[in-house]
């Protein structure tokens, strides 16, 4: 047999189910929008949690998503709502007051309303204290729900901002409360897992050979079992927390070389030279906002969050006989390069496959969230989001919370050195970006210009958006 040290060569896993997910769109191979044509030529992934909280993987056929296309750009002449607008108006107070005229008749929160009238990004916060109006706007389109139920743009394919996701945003920056100063998900091995697996390596520890990669990998993972999921900041059970939980451990798949996404990265394992790595060393990425980009008026009723990227970053460790995780000390010239070209690449990355387009836009939720909060929007408009905060009322706590991801393996034979489980996860600490060193005053008015292009003023009963 070959030696250990010289057979077992670089094996890397990751947390996330060892299916390799597909792309969600055809174009590009994405699915985060981009382009005017938005059929769909390859299977539609989605996620499930099981009844024991596991992640899976869910594939739809995409002849059923055309279809679903098909019906909605029909219907799209007939319905103001559904044509495409450069900036839409939705007022947070009016849209609630919609919302308890509909319960009260005993109906249900119609489409338009799920989806904040066909928002697609979120880029101003706007208070009109002549009304107490408390405004969120950005570009707007038709919008249709895609097999997986995700509501997503008929032009663009980009995801539409949800009003369940903005509700737990609202909620964890909620009026009268100090909110949250961190939201973020860690998908991490047990303690448990990591000394069994140095118990398996061991037992192995001179008895291999290059053709037996396949049955080390699964010894590996069977010996690590489920890994799990942490939450901080919102509740477990809601679309916020899964899109979180998706984006990660999707970005370790990629890291790992179990996916493809449809914009070139090289990744991890490509790049790692294992003679430079430390034996049973982890790589730890975390996704984390750029803070900057935040534009605010004079007199703060008018804010603006540009077009931000979102970091990934990484952390080396290493595991102990015990199964503990220590700070390695060590830098991985190759992680750190996978890390920046993801980042550098994450604009692109996100206007191709959907599930970072939506991380992108649950940051600037937050972001908003937390403003509006920040200059106490709530109290000039003597306003507490009696409906909007009542979950009774308003569900977004509809999911099954994600708590156990398997771990997914991928074994490689490159060099001498064995890597061992990666972690981490994605942490946005949203009152960073306003605070003083980083936000930009918008000394030119360019921002009010926006917000009084066209004001509340003028709307009907019960009308909460406008162009």
């Amino acid at each position: 047999m070959t030696n250990f040290k010289r057979c077992i060569a670089f094996l890397t896993l990751v947390v996330a189910s060892l299916m390799t997910l597909p792309s969600l769109y055809a174009q590009g191979g994405g699915g985060g929008g981009g382009g005017n044509d938005t059929g769909f030529g390859q299977p539609v992934a989605g996620i499930d949690v099981d009844a024991a909280g596991v992640l899976k993987v869910r594939q739809f056929d995409p002849r059923l998503a055309n279809q679903r296309l098909a019906a909605a750009r029909n219907k799209r002449a007939d319905n103001d709502v559904m044509r495409s607008a450069d900036l839409r108006k939705v007022s947070l107070n009016r849209l609630e007051a919609a919302i308890a005229d509909r319960l009260a008749k005993g109906e249900t929160i119609d489409q338009e309303m799920q989806a904040l009238a066909g928002l697609t990004a979120l880029e101003y916060v706007f208070f009109y204290p002549e009304t107490n109006d408390i405004v969120v706007a950005g570009p707007a389109e038709g919008f249709f729900a895609d097999p997986t139920d995700r509501i997503v743009g008929l032009e663009t394919g980009r995801p539409v901002v949800l009003l369940e996701d903005l509700v737990t945003a609202l909620r964890a920056y909620a009026p009268g409360r100090n909110g949250t100063s961190v939201i973020s998900v860690s998908i991490d091995p047990t303690a448990e897992g990591l000394q069994r697996m140095n118990q398996f390596l061991a037992s192995v520890r001179g008895r291999v050979q290059p053709s037996d990669a396949r049955r080390l990998a699964n010894g590996l993972k069977q010996n690590l079992g489920l890994q799990k999921v942490t939450f901080r900041g919102i509740p477990t059970s809601t679309h916020f927390a899964r899109v979180l939980v998706e984006a990660d451990y999707r970005m370790k798949l990629i890291g790992i070389g179990l996916e493809r996404l449809p914009v070139r990265v090289m990744s991890y394992v490509e790049r790692a030279k294992p003679s430079a790595v430390a034996a049973n060393a982890m790589e730890r990425w975390y996704f984390q906002p750029n803070y900057d980009g935040i534009a605010v008026s004079e007199d703060g009723f008018a804010m603006k969050i540009k077009e931000r990227g979102v970091q990934l970053v990484g952390a080396n460790e290493r595991v102990a006989k015990g199964g503990q995780r220590v700070a390695s000390g060590r830098v991985n010239k190759a992680s750190q390069a996978f890390c920046l070209e993801f980042t550098n690449k994450f604009p692109q990355i996100a206007s191709k496959v959907r599930v970072y387009a939506e991380l992108r836009q649950l940051i600037d939720v937050a972001i908003a969230a937390a403003y509006i909060q920040q200059q106490d929007f709530y109290g000039q408009a003597d306003w507490n989001m009696p409906v909007l905060m009542d979950e009774s009322k308003v569900n977004v706590e509809t999911y099954v919370a994600p708590s156990q991801v398997e771990t997914a393996v991928n074994a490689i034979w490159k060099g001498n050195t064995l890597m061992t489980p990666l972690g981490g996860g994605v942490n946005m600490q949203p009152r960073m970006a306003l605070s003083s060193d980083r936000v930009e005053i918008d000394a030119d008015g360019d921002n009010n210009r926006v917000k009084q292009s066209a004001g509340p003023s003028q709307l009907a009963d019960g009308q909460w958006w406008w162009d």
